[in-house]
C-alpha cells in the first residue's frame, strides 16, 4: 500500500479526505504537491535527475506531502529524504500555488548554498544532483532535456526573481 496522503478542494484548502498513492481519487478533490527551487549564491540553481525508472528527466526537489504534514512539513520531508539535507531552518518563499485542474501545488524558492559534498542522494529515487546556471538550463529547454512541469516552475522563478529585482 502507498503512503496516506491529504486531498484539497480546488481553491487549496484541506479537506478531510485522504487517499493513497496510486487510488483514484474522487471527483473534486486534489492532491497537493510541493517542489523548491534551491538558488545558490552564484546564481545557479539545484537539480537532481531521477533515476530511468522514474522517466530520467532532471527536476526540482519535490514531491507529496503525507497525510498529516502542511505542504511546508512536506517540502522538507522531501528534500531530508531526497536530498540528505535538513531544510526545517530554512526561510522557504512560496513564490506561486493553486490548483491546475490535476493537482494542487506550492512552489517554493530557498537561497542556500549547498556543497555537493554534503548530498545523500536517495538512490532508488535519483541518480544525480548538480548545479546549473540559467543559461544552462535556458538551453535544457532548448534541447527538450526539461520537461512542461519543469519549464514552468522555472518561468514562474523567473517571474518572482524579476519582480524582486534579483
Amino acid at each position: 500500500m502507498g503512503e496516506l496522503r491529504d486531498l484539497y478542494d480546488i481553491n487549496s484548502n484541506k479537506t478531510d479526505k485522504t487517499y493513497r498513492k496510486g487510488e483514484i481519487i474522487p471527483e473534486g478533490y486534489y492532491p497537493m504537491v510541493v517542489m523548491v527551487v534551491i538558488r545558490n549564491s552564484k546564481g545557479e540553481f539545484l537539480m537532481q535527475k531521477r533515476v530511468p525508472r522514474k522517466g530520467g528527466d532532471w527536476g526540482v526537489t519535490g514531491g507529496h506531502p503525507k497525510s498529516g504534514e502542511t505542504p511546508i512539513e512536506g517540502i522538507i520531508t522531501e528534500v531530508k529524504e531526497e536530498l540528505g539535507l535538513d531544510f526545517s531552518n530554512e526561510k522557504f518563499i512560496e513564490y506561486d500555488s493553486g490548483c491546475d485542474g490535476k493537482d494542487c501545488y506550492k512552489m517554493y524558492f530557498v537561497n542556500k548554498d549547498v556543497d555537493l559534498n554534503d548530498i545523500v542522494i536517495q538512490e532508488e529515487e535519483l541518480s544525480e544532483v548538480r548545479w546549473f546556471s540559467m543559461d544552462e538550463l535556458k538551453n535544457m529547454v532548448d534541447t527538450g532535456e526539461l520537461n512542461e512541469d519543469q519549464i514552468a516552475c522555472f518561468v514562474k522563478v523567473c517571474n518572482y526573481l524579476d519582480k524582486r529585482g534579483e
